[in-house]
Order: structure tokens, then sequence, then C-alpha cells
């Protein structure tokens, strides 16, 4: 009876080793998705920086004008009543 119960450890172990090491739960396979893991949390971060940011730019511009007239000047070369548009070209050739 000993002998039969070695060899159902033994074939116990070696299945327990091959699901450690091939199997769908192995070591590699962790380590692997740890480092996607760890990619999607950079890319997480990137993604919620860039929506802050416009986040912030949405609050500005609801909230107050000197947003948008900056837009307007930079964009689109508005200029408010009253004031000279005056541009200023370099001469290349100089």
């Amino acid at each position: 009876m000993s002998r039969f119960l070695r060899f159902t450890l033994l074939i116990a172990l070696i299945a327990l080793q091959y699901r450690l090491w091939v199997g769908e739960g192995s070591l590699a396979r962790v380590a692997a998705l740890k480092q996607r893991i760890a990619l999607q949390q950079e890319e997480l971060q990137r993604q919620r920086a860039r929506n802050a940011a416009l986040r912030a730019d949405v609050a500005d511009l609801r909230e107050g004008r000197e947003a948008i007239e900056e837009r307007a000047r930079s964009e689109l070369g508005m200029i408010r009543e009253g004031e000279t548009f005056i541009q200023v070209i370099d001469n290349p050739t100089e």
C-alpha cells in the first residue's frame, strides 16, 4: 500500500509542478500579466492627466472671458474694437 501512496503523491507533485511552471496560473504568465497591468496603469495616469487638463480648459472657458478672448486672438486673429492690428514681418534678406 505504501508503494501506491508514494506513486499517487509523486503524480500529484508532478501535476502541481506542471501547473506552477506551464499551466494557466504559471509564474511566467503571472509575471507577464503584472507587466501588462503596469503598462495599463501608466497609460491610465496619462489619460487622467489629460482629462484633468481638458476639464480645466472647459471650466476656464465657461467661467472666464479671458480664456475665450485669448483663443479668439490667437486662433482666429480677432482684435477688440478700437484696437489697431499691427503685423511685423521679418525681412529675411537682412
